[in-house]
């Protein structure tokens, strides 16, 4: 799992290098300063939802704000390197590879608990396409005002620039691979 501590230090650098204070980060992520304060110090990590409104405040990816590797040929993530963030409330988890500098594009499995979610996702960058394979499982998806249950094998394709939602309906654990292209 990225651990609280980079995770504070990451953010802390990308709001020292835009200037931004910690009221001016609240501001553009609309996450309360008290939350971001805690962050920052590495006291918590933050929740899913918390982490997207930040990486859009940064304008980038939340793989991009957990860690960037740098551009190589070939790029190989064992497992145990693998960053994982897990939302402490609800159990939702994304195994994300570190989106590549200069890349548009972000590749990320999620896992949730049975009897779990997302909760709802901020809508993303105009444009930004998400393309998702179910492994195992049922998903109920809500785009905007839209509901789909995706079950194993399925493909799923949406733009994501409206608020989106990911529930497990089914027995047992559900997982799912997200390919996210920014536009």
């Amino acid at each position: 799992m990225a651990s609280a501590d980079h995770l504070g230090l990451r953010i802390r650098q990308l709001r020292s290098t835009r200037g931004w204070t910690l009221e001016e980060l609240a501001e553009h992520s609309e996450v309360s300063r008290a939350m971001l304060s805690k962050i920052e110090r590495g006291e918590t990590n933050p929740t899913l939802v918390v982490a997207v409104k930040i990486a859009l405040a940064f304008d980038m990816t939340a793989s991009q704000l957990i860690g960037i590797e740098e551009r190589r040929e070939a790029v190989k993530m064992p497992k145990d390197r693998r960053l994982s963030f897990r939302d402490p409330e609800t159990g939702f988890e994304r195994q994300v590879f570190p989106a590549l500098e200069g890349r548009a594009l972000e590749f990320v499995r999620h896992v949730i608990p049975e009897g779990s979610n997302s909760g709802e996702l901020p809508a993303l960058k105009q444009g930004t396409e998400k393309y998702l394979l179910m492994e195992q499982g049922k998903v109920r998806v809500r785009i905007d005002s839209q509901e789909y249950l995706l079950e194993e094998g399925d493909l799923f394709y949406f733009v994501a620039d409206v608020p989106h939602y990911f529930e497990n309906v089914g027995e047992g654990v559900c997982s799912y691979f997200v390919i996210k292209i920014l536009s």
